[in-house]
């Protein structure tokens, strides 16, 4: 079912102490707190046991940031979909715009890394968006449409549920630039649109599609006033107590 959620992406970031630190303030917080949200952090793979330990699952869910596309076998330095489960995550973020950019990691790598979350009972926030050129020519329609297609539309209908979408324009990570709410509510009816197309308007309209770029305390309520919006990937503004729990209460 569609629901408001708020993931932070750690990236590689913190220490684990300080990445327990951080996950027990924002756990003790979103407690004490009324939340409209489902809060997730998605912590570098050797936070997650500890974080996991650490937090009210009823309250805060952990994610991992990546996961192989294989099952197992000789692949130094990988995690597999399997391993993610067993330290207790409930999701995994997959299709990141720096996956792409700097690990090459195709759409069809994705395709396969997909079905092997949702093979494991793991929720994949599967990132999606355009980079500057593609937006000034344009495209950024186009490039939203063949991601989806070419990653996600095969799955059935009951796994497709099971799917969070993450629009990124990958112009406005780290850069301090935003896309505006009303191009933030353009793109993410248009993706809802591609879902309803495939799948059919019920699917469409209970897929929770988040924004992820350069979303922060400043931006966030007018962002996820959009009626298709429904939360945030949450970069930078994720490392810190303060800024994270001002983007969570901004429902």
């Amino acid at each position: 079912m569609r629901k408001n959620i708020v993931a932070g992406n750690w990236k590689m970031n913190l220490t684990l102490q300080e990445g327990v630190a951080l996950a027990k303030e924002v756990n003790s917080r979103v407690a004490a707190t009324t939340t409209k949200c489902q809060v997730i952090l998605g912590t570098p793979f050797v936070h997650i046991t500890e974080v996991v330990k650490t937090v009210d699952n009823a309250k805060v869910q952990v994610a991992a940031q990546n996961c192989a596309n294989k099952v197992s076998g000789a692949f130094t330095g990988e995690v597999s979909a399997a391993m993610v489960k067993s330290t207790g995550a409930n999701w995994v973020i997959l299709g990141h715009s720096e996956r792409r950019a700097y690990y090459g990691e195709t759409a069809a790598i994705l395709k396969e890394k997909t079905d092997l979350a949702l093979a494991n009972d793991l929720q994949p926030i599967f990132c999606v968006g355009e980079v500057l050129a593609e937006r000034e020519a344009e495209k950024h329609f186009e490039v939203v449409k063949q991601q989806l297609a070419d990653s996600l539309f095969h799955l059935t209908a009951d796994q497709f549920k099971k799917i969070v979408i993450a629009y990124e324009p990958v112009w406005a990570i780290g850069t301090g630039k935003t896309a505006s709410p009303a191009q933030a509510q353009e793109i993410h009816a248009f993706i809802r649109s591609l879902i309803s197309e495939k799948y059919g308007k019920e699917i469409a309209d209970d897929t929770t599609i988040l924004y992820g770029g350069s979303c922060n305390a400043g931006n966030a309520k007018e962002l996820f006033s959009n009626p298709d919006v429904d939360g945030g990937l949450i970069g930078g503004a994720s490392l810190k107590a303060d800024d994270f729990l001002a983007i969570i209460t901004a429902f």
